[in-house]
């Protein structure tokens, strides 16, 4: 049965080749290039591998780091579980074996394949002898961590497609500007060869964060490739060693395809039908006779200018893409840059300026569509390494729109902003932190170009309940000051419709995956009784998120299972979390910070961490920059607790959450707070006393907390806690 399988997967995904060829007037001599191609790759292969087994011997062990699937091209294509040097040989001789000197299409694809075998084994061997082929500046094989942050972005089109870029293109300023266009579009992007050093001379951006890989050189390329396999198999549901259904699932989800700049000799021919054997196709900027061709799959496009635009033509790539008028470029694939200190021109909050940000909803005669005002300095008036305060008003008019979708639209601010590159933006409400670089003021970018780039980006993305904005930029401080008091009336009344909610009466929670940029393997779990971390995104939010957007970043997690109602945890949260953690976290609790904690990205409003002595848990924010109980600052916890790990007895937080009935109940509730900095103290006041009284601790509660005024170190605090009697001092221990 499986040989009929089989047998029927080729026949379907042959289809797609046929009639490309016209067989009165094939090709001829770009199939025997790649025949001779794949004769070099495979005799290269095996005189390396000759002298590894003579070197090591055939029990030498052999793979790529941090990898789960061996060899991931051998891996998907055969099933073979590649673990030591004996295992390469039979391999190889296969591959040989279905190289084909008669000039067909067919044949030519089989020698594709033997290539991209070859050259997989030629890559581990260089790992094997630990060559130098894999480091700065190139990158060389990507591990799983990588293949699970962005594998199922590219599967799903999030990223809209993967451009292979080998060869040396005509100019620097030609591969900088083809990159630049790559990356606007949010494309993952693959370098090989001499477009590299051109590439770092023109100073692009590269890296993980900026989903762009300068690989290395020659057979360095296949890295391209088993990254995109090992997407197939993790995402696609794909088996290992289906080879057909493998081959249609890359063609049908990954969207591929070769940029050939520059020289092409009969390796690279080899190495282009590997491309088109997965359904890649291959476009060259060489100038190629009409017998050298294939149409829609091998194809020769001198201009630059339309190159990208034919590339995605024949991958059947559609984007709606709407023009920014701002001076930097703007994508995804900025969205996870970070700016240090050194390499800022300014920057707004981050606790060292007043800052906010509110989307409000407003009637059509209440704003004015596509305006921009800055109100107060701009960019110019501000020297370099300076700090400013922010106000930033989102006035939106839509005929479908609803005032519960404002939040929503407010936290997708800290999306659009990092789309720029040159841009930083963390946090929400009224403590955001902003950063503009010294490479985006040069470029020409000023304050007013947030509000180009959020009217344009509103616009395109929400075109069903936005059909006009407009953006009011404060940067004068006691016009901040102001809006700000009225922008807490818009964040108080959306916090006050979550109040009679509680996690029992819902039967389903929602994910919130915003911050996966900074922290891959985060997911907020989001209730009516927990709030994102960040503190903007509450139950409501995520809801009306998701009527929005069905497939944004707010999906719903039905509560199915129940393991441990204390500590909150459901099979169907487990399932979901580990899922969307890159599979990097199997269990999570909603009511422990000690047992299995939520993870935590960076965008959090304040931090818990146990104070063992005290037998409780203290609580910093991101305001308060002093020393704590725990002996760690705020930045200093953050650093521990953030990125997505899971950190018992650590966890990050929103301010609000103090509040909640679930507040850390699996471990004794509020009961068990005994530290905080006291504007925290004096900002939740009568509401901090109200939730004491309910929880049966008295409205003298809150006096028996310690704060910085007390101390902070636990040997400080300690006698204060003693003498109030606090409660954390007599319950069961903590750990």
């Amino acid at each position: 049965m499986s040989e009929v399988i089989s047998r029927e997967w080729e026949e379907s995904f042959e289809e797609i080749f046929e009639g490309a060829v016209d067989e009165s007037n094939p090709p001829v001599k770009l199939f025997e290039k790649a025949y001779d191609g794949a004769v070099i790759a495979t005799s290269y292969a095996e005189i390396l591998l000759n002298q590894a087994l003579r070197k090591y011997g055939p029990e030498q062990p052999v793979g790529y780091p941090e990898t789960g699937y061996y060899l991931p091209v051998i891996r998907a294509l055969s099933g073979e579980e590649v673990t030591k040097l004996s295992d390469l040989p039979p391999i190889l001789n296969r591959m040989r074996d279905q190289i084909y000197e008669e000039p067909t299409f067919y044949n030519a694809r089989l020698c594709g394949e033997a290539t991209a075998y070859a050259a997989e084994m030629i890559e581990v061997l260089h790992y094997l002898e630990g060559d130098g082929f894999h480091v700065e500046p190139w990158t060389g094989f990507l591990g799983d961590p990588i293949v699970r942050r962005y594998g199922i972005l590219l599967v799903d089109w999030t990223i809209p497609g993967q451009a292979v870029i080998v060869g040396k293109a005509k100019s620097t300023e030609d591969l900088a500007k083809l990159v630049q266009d790559l990356q606007a579009k949010g494309f993952m992007i693959f370098l090989c060869n001499e477009v590299i050093e051109q590439a770092l001379e023109a100073n692009l951006k590269m890296g993980v964060d900026f989903i762009a890989f300068p690989l290395g050189n020659f057979t360095q390329v296949i890295h391209a490739v088993n990254y995109a396999l090992r997407a197939g198999v993790a995402f696609g549901g794909i088996t290992p060693g289906n080879r057909q259904e493998n081959r249609d699932y890359q063609r049908r989800r990954v969207r591929a395809f070769v940029l050939q700049l520059g020289e092409i000799d009969e390796v690279k021919v080899a190495a282009h039908f590997a491309a088109i054997f997965l359904g890649f196709p291959v476009i060259t900027d060489q100038e190629l006779d009409e017998d050298h061709q294939i149409p829609n799959w091998y194809v020769s496009n001198p201009n630059y200018e339309d190159i990208l635009k034919v590339a995605m033509e024949l991958r059947g790539i559609k984007l709606k893409i709407t023009e920014i008028p701002v001076p930097i470029t703007v994508g995804p694939a900025f969205e996870g840059e970070a700016i240090r200190k050194g390499d800022m021109h300014c920057e707004f909050g981050g606790t060292k300026t007043t800052a906010f940000e509110l989307v409000e909803s407003v009637g059509e005669n209440e704003l004015e569509d596509g305006k921009v005002e800055v109100t107060g300095p701009e960019i110019d008036d501000v020297e370099e390494g300076g700090r400013v305060p922010m106000g930033l008003v989102v006035k939106i008019f839509g005929r479908k729109m609803q005032k519960d979708f404002e939040g929503v639209l407010e936290r997708r601010i800290h999306d659009f902003m990092n789309y720029g590159e040159g841009l930083w933006h963390m946090a929400q409400r009224d403590t955001i932190w902003v950063r503009i670089s010294k490479d985006a003021k040069a470029k020409g970018f000023k304050f007013h170009h947030f509000g180009e780039l959020l009217v344009a980006k509103l616009k395109d993305e929400f075109p069903s309940i936005v059909d006009r904005v407009q953006v009011d930029i404060i940067t004068e401080e006691q016009k901040v000051e102001q809006e700000l008091e009225r922008a807490r009336e818009f964040y108080n009344e959306r916090d006050e419709k979550l109040r009679g909610m509680t996690d029992e009466s819902v039967e389903e929670f929602y994910s919130c995956s915003l911050c996966q940029s900074f922290a891959p393997n985060h997911v907020c779990v989001v209730t009516p009784e927990r709030l994102g971390l960040c503190g903007a995104v509450s139950w409501l939010d995520a809801k009306a998120s998701n009527e929005i957007d069905p497939n944004g970043p707010n999906q719903p997690i039905k509560k199915e299972g129940l393991i441990d109602a204390e500590k909150g945890i459901w099979e169907s949260v487990n399932e979901f979390v580990y899922l969307n953690t890159n599979r990097s976290i199997e269990e999570s609790s909603m009511y422990s910070f000690m047992d299995r904690p939520m993870t935590s990205c960076g965008c959090f409003e304040c931090i818990m961490a146990i104070v063992p002595e005290a037998n409780g848990v203290m609580i910093t924010t991101r305001e308060y920059g002093g020393d704590t109980p725990c002996g760690m600052t705020f930045s200093t916890l953050a650093g521990t607790v953030g990125g997505g790990v899971q950190t018992p007895g650590f966890m990050g937080h929103g301010r609000a959450y103090v509040l909640s009935r679930k507040f850390i109940s699996g471990d004794g509730g509020l009961a068990r707070l005994i530290w905080i900095p006291s504007e925290l103290k004096e900002s939740l006041g009568e509401e901090l006393k109200k939730r004491a009284e309910e929880d049966g601790l008295g409205a003298d509660f809150i006096d028996k907390i310690a704060d910085e005024t007390v101390g902070t170190t636990a040997d400080e605090i300690l006698p204060f806690l003693e003498e109030k009697d606090h409660p954390a001092m007599k319950m069961d221990p903590l750990m």
